[in-house]
């Protein structure tokens, strides 16, 4: 298990376990964060599920591929260099402590 911050817009920080293998955004949805609307339940296909990276964790995480990289042109609130579709994020042990920030709205 390792443990996901999700920071809510106000600053209210909600961690979460996260089973290795699985998504972030799957932490979020069985953790009860509020925020991840997760629409399309996980296939990348929408994107209600987006957060920004905590700068200290963009390299470990890694980029957006093709289907995410399309996907993130939807998001309500503005695309920045660390955005994120939380599905397409897989938690390993070494994400240990991963920060992602909640935009203001989905």
């Amino acid at each position: 298990m390792s443990k996901v911050l999700f920071v809510h817009p106000e600053g209210r920080i909600q961690e979460v376990d996260a089973a290795e293998g699985s998504s972030a955004m799957r932490a979020a949805l069985t953790g009860g964060v509020s925020g991840i609307a997760a629409d399309c339940g996980g296939e990348a296909s929408c994107a209600t599920c987006h957060v920004y990276v905590g700068e200290e964790w963009v390299d470990k995480v890694g980029g957006p591929g093709l289907d995410e990289d399309d996907m993130l042109e939807f998001t309500e609130c503005e695309r920045q260099p660390n955005s994120r579709l939380s599905c397409q994020i897989r938690i390993d042990e070494d994400l240990d402590g991963l920060v992602l920030n909640l935009p203001e709205s989905q």
